[in-house]
């Protein structure tokens, strides 16, 4: 359940405006400091009971419970497009990929075993999982459905309970499906608390918090990680990203500027696997860049239904300075690269050539539809200029030559590398992210592992002559 504030210490509420038209999309009361005190107490007294309950009836209830989340998706849907301009479809989309996830950890938590291990004759050794205790899952806004049921459904599956903090961007979103869940759900395993940032900063001090399982700001992430030192809290994140594609001289040039402009360009670039930087072979890059500049005006004339806004206009500031200071250091804007007229946070799709290696728009993560384009000599230096980044996200080559993908596997510092395709992946399948792009599977399979600790038992019989002593 959510904890409603006390009305003796009410914080003032969470007030978000529609990124589309500026009117108030969400008006959400941000939570005390007794609420967060009360919020993990819940979540501590109910970790016992839940952690005693069988796997397969902990599976049972996820399932249940992400059958009503549902039955209730295109509530969903809709808070979602209302608070961050996420377009219908695609809001839509997150909400089905969330319930997809969650009957996923149904199927595996119960699944979830430990090993036999071979030993001395006449004994036995085996390990076994056990929960964490009580997790913190703090979320982000930009796919606050999908994202969040991923750290909830491998949290609570495995035998945890959850204090979640969504994203202060998205707070309606994230209250009514802590609200969903918990109606299927045991009391106190999984209790909402809406706030900012100051109240995820009271979480992090609270005790009895065993994991901070994160997705979002490479910062936030920083600050948990610096917090467990002092609260030996588990540490699970994945964070920001700054995830580079290298076009190879073999590959059709109109095909590889359709792949960078939709990696480029989904979701108004607030993807944590956007593309953020473009390293093309010089062979191919007059013709790419003509059909990539083609794409994003495609993009931007389109209506608001297939591309949406940025979520606000704090985030399109940071998306213009990083454009005007690339402008600044000699690049050129192709296409785009100025805030439009009119209401809302809208921010047009933009090309960016002679790009160089000291700009913003190559070495932070920008987190906006630009897509900036730096030639290279050959696949060598594109590859070393990919993987010369401290994020450690995702990287994508398009190529058509084997060694060069093969090469791509083994060197890029990065959790994922994804050739031909800047999105994708076989269902089930994890991702530890490196640097600054966070630590820890932080999806699928593995992430049971990183919610759970294992011990070790070894069992030896008690000697016959002992045995029989009656002494």
């Amino acid at each position: 359940m959510t904890i409603a504030p006390a009305a003796a210490d009410l914080a003032t509420d969470l007030v978000v405006t529609d990124p589309v038209d500026g009117t108030v999309a969400s008006t959400v009361p941000r939570a005390s400091e007794s609420d967060v005190r009360a919020a993990v107490a819940r979540a501590r007294a109910a970790a016992g009971p839940w952690a005693r309950t069988a796997p397969a009836e902990r599976g049972a209830l996820l399932r249940a419970a992400a059958e009503h989340v549902r039955t209730h998706a295109r509530e969903l849907a809709d808070l979602n497009t209302r608070e961050t301009g996420k377009v219908p479809a695609d809001a839509l989309g997150g909400v089905e990929a969330g319930v997809g996830t969650l009957v996923q950890y149904a199927e595996l938590g119960p699944l979830h075993r430990g090993e036999a291990l071979r030993g001395r004759f006449g004994t036995a050794d085996w390990t076994v999982p056990h929960p964490r205790g009580v997790v913190l899952a703090l979320t982000p806004w930009n796919d606050p459905v999908a994202v969040a049921c991923g750290v909830l459904g491998a949290a609570i599956v495995s035998g945890n309970t959850v204090v979640h903090k969504g994203s202060e961007r998205s707070p309606a979103t994230i209250a009514r499906l802590n609200a969903l869940l918990a109606e299927v759900l045991p009391d106190g395993v999984l209790v909402g608390v809406d706030g900012d940032g100051a109240t995820g900063e009271l979480l992090l001090v609270q005790p009895g918090i065993d994991v901070y399982a994160h997705v979002g700001s490479t910062a936030t992430g920083d600050r948990l990680s610096a917090a467990a030192v002092t609260t030996r809290a588990h540490v699970v994140r994945e964070n920001g990203g700054n995830d580079a594609v290298v076009v190879d001289a073999d590959v059709d040039p109109e095909w590889a500027a359709a792949q960078v402009a939709l990696g480029a360009f989904a979701n108004t670039g607030q993807i944590c696997t956007s593309v953020e930087r473009v390293y093309v072979h010089r062979d191919v890059a007059e013709p790419f860049v003509a059909a990539l500049v083609a794409e994003a005006a495609r993009r931007t004339a389109s209506p608001a239904a297939t591309y949406g806004p940025l979520v606000d206009d704090r985030l399109r500031s940071t998306v213009q300075s990083h454009v005007d200071d690339a402008v600044q250091r000699g690049a050129s804007v192709r296409t785009g690269g100025v805030v439009p007229e009119g209401a809302g946070s809208f921010y047009p799709a933009t090309v960016l050539t002679g790009c160089t290696d000291d700009m913003l728009v190559m070495t932070e993560e920008t987190f906006g539809p630009v897509a900036p384009v730096r030639v290279v000599r050959d696949f060598d230096e594109g590859l070393r200029l990919a993987a010369a980044d401290r994020y450690g996200l995702a990287a994508t080559v398009l190529t058509n030559d084997t060694g060069h993908a093969l090469r791509a596997a083994a060197e890029l510092p990065v959790g994922t590398v994804k050739v031909n395709a800047v999105f994708g992946g076989a269902p089930g399948g994890s991702a530890q992210p490196r640097g600054a792009s966070g630590a820890g599977f932080g999806y699928g399979p593995h992430l049971l592992d990183e919610l759970t600790t294992t011990t070790v038992v070894h069992l030896e019989p008690v000697p016959a002559r002992a045995a029989g002593d009656p002494r």
